[in-house]
């Protein structure tokens, strides 16, 4: 699985997936399962790399000692919404506002995609931000903050 980068705006950004194969009903689940836990882990503030006490840890984790402190510092990473995962043949697409959530979320997003693509569907690219000129968005979704450009 190919990952690219495109330019990236938080607050819209199209997450476009290549597939090998056109997704049946099963792949199309697995992938919309997929996003939607990891758009649900975002919106309960679950990527926040201001608070990664476990992580930063290492290995040993036997009688972490928590700071409930550090949780409280911490500002919130909270993402905003998502739209429907959309389809048109090889190609799978869903669009975000991933608000303040850090880009941890992108690497767990990538890490779950990289699995997917392992065991249940073939995942050609992976591209994150920018727009596909040969499937153009009609109709971008409602942003929190939409463009003062409007």
């Amino acid at each position: 699985m190919e990952v690219r980068f495109r330019e990236v705006d938080p607050f819209n950004c199209w997450i476009w997936l290549r597939l090998l194969d056109e997704p049946g009903a099963t792949e199309r689940g697995y992938l919309e399962t997929a996003f939607e836990s990891w758009f649900f882990l975002g919106k309960l503030g679950g990527f926040n790399a201001e608070n990664l006490q476990a992580h930063e840890a290492g290995a040993e984790l036997s009688w972490l000692s928590w700071d409930e402190q550090q949780v409280e510092r911490a500002l919130p990473a909270l993402m905003h919404n998502m739209g429907p995962m959309e389809y048109e043949g090889h190609w799978a697409r869903c669009w975000l506002d991933m608000g303040t959530s850090d880009a941890f979320a992108i690497d767990v997003l990538i890490n779950t995609l990289a699995c997917l693509n392992q065991d249940v569907l073939l995942i050609e690219e992976l591209l994150i931000g920018g727009l596909n000129e040969d499937w153009p968005i009609e109709e971008e979704p409602e942003s929190l903050f939409p463009d003062s450009d409007d």
